[in-house]
C-alpha cells in the first residue's frame, strides 16, 4: 500500500518517475490545525453547469499588524509614516483600484521588468469576462494589505480552486493519492495568473522601507488563510526566483519546471540572430520561412489600436479550434479578448497570417518591460499550412523582440521542438505548502528526485543547442 501511494503521487506529475516510501495515514492536518481557531471548513466548490457552493461566511480580515519604522536618512516617502497594516481578503479584484494594484505590481518587478499579466487590467479581464470566476472553479480570494491611511502596500492574486486545470504545474496525481487515502485535495488555494504559465512576482509589494515586513506578513496571511479554510494545500506557481528562495524559508516545498526561451544577444536583425546558429539549423529555419510566401501567406504584426473587434472575433475562433483539438474545452471566453485588448492597449501584439483578404491564423503576444510573451495560437479549422505555426509563434516573435529591443521571448509551456529554432531550456519555479505531514513528506521526497532528474535533462538539452559553440 505504501509503495502504491508513493507511485500515485509521482505518476503523471512528471515524466521522471521513481519510487518512494510513503507513510501517510488518514490523518487530519495535525501540526497546522491543532492550534487553529477554526469553526468551519470548505468542503467543495463546483464549476461548469453546476452552481458554485458558497464558502461559509467568515471574517474577511486576516488581522492588523504593527510595522517597525526604519526610514533611511533623508527619506521623506509618505508611505513610511504609516505604523499599522490591515490585511483582508477580497472576492474580486474590482475591490482594489487599478492604480493601487498596478503600483504594487510595478514596484514588485521594477519598471524595466514590467509584467503585463500582473496588471489590474489583465486580471480583471479574466474575472469580468467570466473566465476566472467561481463558476469555472476559480474563486478569487485576493489578499490586500492597507496601511492606516488606507493606502495599499501589498496584494496577492489568490484563488480558491476546485480543480487543477489551467495551471501548467501538474499535481493531478497528488489529488489522486489524497483520494486513495480517503482525504480531500480540493479545494486548494492557488496564487498565480490563471491560464498563464509566465514567471513573475506573486507577492506584489510597494517599494517602501516596510517592504520586507509586508512580505513576511502577507506570506503568513496566506498560510493563515489556508489553515482557516481547512483546505489541503497552498500553491504559488511561476513565482520569481527571488520569491522562490524566500518561500523555502517559510516552509514551502520547492519545485522546478522547464520552459524554452529565446535570448536576444543585442541582435540588429533576424539574419544577425541566424548567424549565431549552426549552419544546418540556420538552413532549416530559412527553408521554413520560405514556405510562408510559397503558400501565398502574408504575415502582419498588429499592435494596440491596429487590432479591431473583427480581429478578436476571428482570433477567438482560432483559439476555440486549438482548444477543441487539444484540450476539449476553452478556458477563456470571447469577452476576455475584447476586454483585455481594451485595457492593455499597446502591450498587446497580435501576429496574423492572411491568405488574400482572409485571416487564416493568429498568435497572441503581450509586451512586457524586457520580454515578449507568446501566449495563444490558432488557425482555421481543418486548415493546414506547413511551418505556419513556427513562423507565427516563434520567428515573428523573435523579429518583434529585436525590433522592440527586448531581452527575451517566452514562448509558453512545453515544446522541445522550440530548441532547434533558438529557444533554449530555462528553469521555472513553484512553491507548495502541504498541510498534511504524511503527504508533505512523500511529496517533498518526490520533488527532490524530480528536480535532480530535470536538471540532468536540461544539461542534455543544452548539449544539443542549435547555436555555434562560440555564440554569445
Amino acid at each position: 500500500m505504501a509503495a502504491a501511494a508513493a507511485a500515485a503521487v509521482a505518476a503523471a506529475s512528471s515524466p521522471f518517475l521513481g519510487h518512494s516510501s510513503f507513510h501517510a495515514r488518514k490523518t487530519s492536518v495535525n501540526r497546522y490545525r491543532r492550534n487553529s481557531d477554526v469553526g468551519f471548513s470548505i468542503k467543495a466548490i463546483f464549476w461548469g453547469p453546476r452552481k458554485a457552493a458558497e464558502p461559509t461566511k467568515l471574517d474577511l480580515s486576516l488581522g492588523d499588524f504593527s510595522l517597525t519604522e526604519s526610514a533611511s536618512e533623508g527619506d521623506t516617502t509618505s508611505f513610511d509614516k504609516s505604523r499599522k497594516l490591515s490585511v483582508q481578503v477580497v472576492s474580486s479584484i474590482s475591490e482594489v483600484s487599478a492604480d493601487e494594484w498596478d503600483a504594487c505590481s510595478l514596484d514588485a518587478a521594477g519598471p524595466d521588468k514590467f509584467n503585463p499579466f500582473l496588471t489590474h487590467g489583465f486580471l480583471s479581464s479574466l474575472e469580468d469576462s467570466g473566465s476566472a470566476v467561481k463558476e469555472t472553479g476559480w474563486l478569487p480570494q485576493h489578499i490586500v494589505a492597507r496601511d492606516d491611511s488606507d493606502k495599499v502596500l501589498g496584494v496577492i492574486p489568490l484563488y480558491l480552486k476546485s480543480h487543477s486545470y489551467g495551471e501548467y504545474v501538474f499535481d493531478h496525481s497528488w489529488a489522486d493519492a489524497y483520494y486513495s487515502y480517503g482525504s480531500r485535495y480540493y479545494p486548494k488555494l492557488q496564487s498565480c495568473v490563471p491560464f498563464t504559465p509566465v514567471t513573475g512576482s506573486r507577492i506584489l509589494i510597494r517599494n517602501t522601507n516596510y517592504r520586507d515586513q509586508v512580505f513576511d506578513i502577507l506570506v503568513s496571511a496566506m498560510i493563515a488563510l489556508t489553515i482557516k479554510f481547512q483546505v489541503s494545500s497552498l500553491h504559488i506557481t511561476f513565482p520569481s526566483a527571488n520569491e522562490w528562495g524566500k518561500l523555502k524559508e517559510k516552509g514551502f516545498l520547492q519545485r522546478v519546471g522547464m520552459q524554452y526561451h529565446w535570448k536576444n544577444h543585442n541582435y540588429k536583425s533576424f539574419d544577425d540572430f541566424l548567424m549565431d546558429m549552426k549552419q544546418s539549423k540556420r538552413k532549416n529555419i530559412r527553408q521554413e520561412r520560405k514556405k510562408i510566401s510559397t503558400q501565398n501567406l502574408t504575415m502582419k504584426r498588429l499592435r494596440g489600436y491596429e487590432i479591431k473587434a473583427k480581429h478578436w472575433d476571428t482570433f477567438y475562433k482560432f483559439y476555440k479550434n486549438t482548444t477543441d483539438n487539444k484540450w476539449g474545452s476553452a478556458y477563456l471566453t470571447r469577452d476576455f479578448f475584447h476586454n483585455m485588448a481594451s485595457k492593455m492597449g499597446d502591450n498587446v501584439l497580435l501576429v496574423v497570417a492572411e491568405e488574400g483578404d482572409e485571416l487564416v491564423a493568429g498568435a497572441l503576444n503581450l509586451i512586457g518591460g524586457d520580454t515578449l510573451y507568446g501566449r495563444l495560437w490558432g488557425c482555421l479549422p481543418e486548415a493546414y499550412y506547413p511551418s505556419l505555426h513556427f513562423e507565427a509563434c516563434y520567428y515573428q516573435a523573435i523579429e518583434a523582440a529585436i525590433e522592440f529591443n527586448l531581452d527575451k521571448v517566452e514562448a509558453g509551456a512545453q515544446g522541445e521542438h522550440k530548441i532547434q529554432r533558438g529557444y533554449l531550456p530555462v528553469p521555472t519555479y513553484s512553491c507548495h505548502f502541504i498541510l498534511d505531514e504524511g503527504f508533505r513528506r512523500v511529496i517533498s521526497d518526490f520533488l527532490l528526485r524530480e528536480r535532480a532528474q530535470l536538471e540532468h535533462v536540461m544539461e542534455l538539452l543544452h548539449e544539443s543547442s542549435p547555436f555555434k559553440d562560440n555564440a554569445a
